[in-house]
């Protein structure tokens, strides 16, 4: 069975706080099953976004596991807004969390390469 999206937004807006980082809900989606995105802002003003896999890198061990790949490094924020605005009318139910955290996204995201 696969946590809600709220359940795991929220697990994660905890872990990154628990460990010294920053992270706030931009955009709240739909509470049971709203796709999450990722935008990672580093300390030298460089933005990471990291969109759901696709389907098709799902372990059959762990089907109900987020994974995630990053789909967009740039410094140009217009990038990245424009980017979730073409992901926000294809699917208007989707999440997006921003995070500043100085530690390896694999310890809190489960990330797969494009």
């Amino acid at each position: 069975m696969r946590l809600t999206s709220d359940f795991w937004v929220s697990a994660l807006v905890k872990r990154i706080f628990s460990d010294g980082g920053f992270a706030a809900v931009r955009r709240r989606g739909a509470g049971g099953a709203g796709a999450v995105f990722i935008i990672r802002r580093t300390r030298l003003g460089e933005l990471e976004l990291y969109a759901p896999a696709p389907q098709t890198s799902y372990d059959e061990a762990k089907p109900s596991d987020r994974q995630f790949q990053l789909v967009l490094a740039t410094t140009d924020e217009d990038e990245v807004e424009t980017r979730l605005g073409r992901e926000m009318r294809f699917d208007p139910d989707v999440w997006v969390v921003e995070i500043e955290t100085a530690a390896d996204l694999s310890g809190y995201l489960e990330l797969i390469s494009p």
